[in-house]
């Protein structure tokens, strides 16, 4: 699997845990949108995106299968986010 793309969209409300959202492209083929990157007590992390079911919990629509991928996926975003808030900041 080669990570061909990662583009962030940050989210401009400093009281909200969601700081951006990002969409992935893998081998330039096929491409997994509205990954959530939230902040909780000073931590960041990665939320695949999700639906709402009917009893209310949320479900992931798309999702690694192990542990090795999840970090490797969650790493090269907060990477790529902490390059465009960099960014963002210094214009």
């Amino acid at each position: 699997m080669n990570i061909t793309e990662v583009n962030i969209k940050l989210i401009k409300n400093d009281e909200s845990k969601l700081k951006a959202v990002a969409t992935l492209t893998i081998d330039d083929c096929f491409a997994i949108h509205d990954i959530k990157i939230i902040k909780n007590n000073d931590e960041l992390f990665i939320a695949m995106p999700s639906k709402k079911m009917p009893s209310g919990e949320y479900k992931d629509v798309v999702h690694p299968l192990n542990t090795e991928t999840r970090t490797m996926l969650q790493n090269l975003i907060l990477e790529r986010y902490a390059q465009v808030l960099s960014e963002a900041t210094d214009t």
